[in-house]
């Protein structure tokens, strides 16, 4: 059976109001409960589908699993290491990798890069060719063939797939003495660039060579490397797998799962979108105040009418619930055609793409229940208090003369 206070408090929302003002200002703070609602569910639908474009961008660029020295740069006993890891069943393909800092200069133009020296096996557990923007991946058959990040490749204007003209890669030299001519400070090797790929803010700056090179560059020994990366049969053991590495390969090593290698880009990620979600949060807290002030508008408006239902016995805690359940309607219109206006403009994102982040990427899209727990929670915590507070009954003004 309805409630007393609920059915009065309905009949409020329902029935004619004394002034178009009342009518005017309840509508007002539906409507902006409404949009706020719809505009904060939107915003997170978008986050959530930017988190999964980020993970599909960067799943090419970061290994399962990635194997570092924990004292020093290079593996020590690295031939030891990789035996043991063929016979691991749960590795399906690992690769030696070498990064270090570079100078690279193209006709008198200069920059810092990362280079990152690869072997052949490298996109079997890291299928960076599949970023190729143009050109083609190395083939391995000359020592000095290179791949170059997009925009370092924009600043220098270095030609691709052209063998007539090279930039040089400058290593600094290790050591001590006096330096008497270049060779003493650095090591150089010119390069062939085959191909452009896109870093995806991972990557930027990085220049992907064979191996071989990297060593040359840094006088390491044929064998040596800095990295193994590795691709498992079944990521989703990524845990499992790196425990029982940990004890075979010993503590001279450490080893990074995919999500131990970004947690400092997911990090950024998730701040982000906590700060997007107490803008709006903001947001919905100021549309409240539409809110108190429907509910103290309708106090006044039903003046009379309350002194006749306290002469008739009704109880100022009664009252006080009537005015309260009245905010609790509007929030409850607010968020529930909220949720829906904006479910539906994400599936309209989502089915046409209509709007853009850039000229051939839609913004991205996902519907996920969490997002609608977080909105609802929001809106009802914000809307409830609101409502509650502001429908405290002055009892001065009800005294019945």
């Amino acid at each position: 059976m309805k409630s007393t206070p609920f059915y009065i408090a309905s009949r409020y929302l329902i029935a004619k109001k004394g002034s178009q003002a009342v009518s005017f200002i309840t509508g007002l703070a539906a409507l902006a409960m409404m949009v706020a609602v719809a505009c904060m569910f939107i915003i997170i639908s978008v986050f959530s589908g930017l988190e999964d474009l980020k993970r599909e961008m960067i799943s090419d660029l970061h290994a399962d699993l990635t194997i570092k020295s924990a004292k020093g740069k290079v593996i020590a006993d690295i031939e030891k290491k990789t035996a043991l890891l063929k016979q691991e069943m749960e590795v399906l393909y690992f690769s030696k990798v070498i990064e270090e800092k570079v100078y690279l200069n193209y006709d008198n133009v200069g920059e810092i890069a990362y280079l990152r020296g690869v072997d052949s096996l490298y996109t079997q557990v890291n299928p960076i060719n599949k970023n190729i923007l143009y050109g083609t991946y190395p083939s391995f058959s000359y020592k000095n063939e290179v791949i170059m990040e997009a925009q370092l490749n924009n600043r220098l204007a270095i030609p691709v797939g052209v063998d007539v003209d090279f930039a040089t890669l400058f290593m600094p030299k290790a050591g001590e003495g006096i330096i008497s001519k270049e060779e003493d400070i650095f090591n150089k090797k010119q390069i062939f660039v085959t191909g452009v790929f896109s870093g995806n803010d991972q990557l930027n700056n990085y220049v992907v060579a064979p191996i071989e090179l990297t060593q040359e560059l840094l006088n390491l020994p044929k064998n040596a490397a800095y990295q193994i990366v590795i691709k498992l049969k079944n990521p989703e053991n990524a845990e499992t797998v790196k425990k029982e590495l940990t004890q075979k390969l010993g503590t001279d090593v450490s080893i990074k799962t995919k999500a131990e290698e970004n947690a400092a880009f997911w990090k950024m990620i998730n701040t982000e979108k906590l700060m997007i979600y107490l803008i709006f949060a903001l947001v919905i807290f100021i549309t409240t105040f539409n809110l108190a002030g429907a509910i103290i508008i309708l106090q006044l408006d039903k003046k009379e009418q309350s002194k006749s239902l306290i002469s008739l016995g009704y109880t100022i805690r009664q009252l006080r619930k009537t005015y309260f359940y009245t905010g609790v309607l509007i929030v409850a219109f607010g968020i529930v055609t909220g949720v829906i206006l904006g479910s539906l403009i994400c599936f309209f994102q989502m089915q046409t793409g209509l709007f853009k982040a850039s000229a051939d990427l839609p913004f991205p899209v996902k519907i996920v229940g969490y997002n609608y727990l977080i909105v609802l929670a929001t809106a009802s915590v914000f809307g409830l208090a609101v409502s509650w507070i502001f429908s405290k009954i002055n009892k001065e003004n009800l005294t019945v003369s």
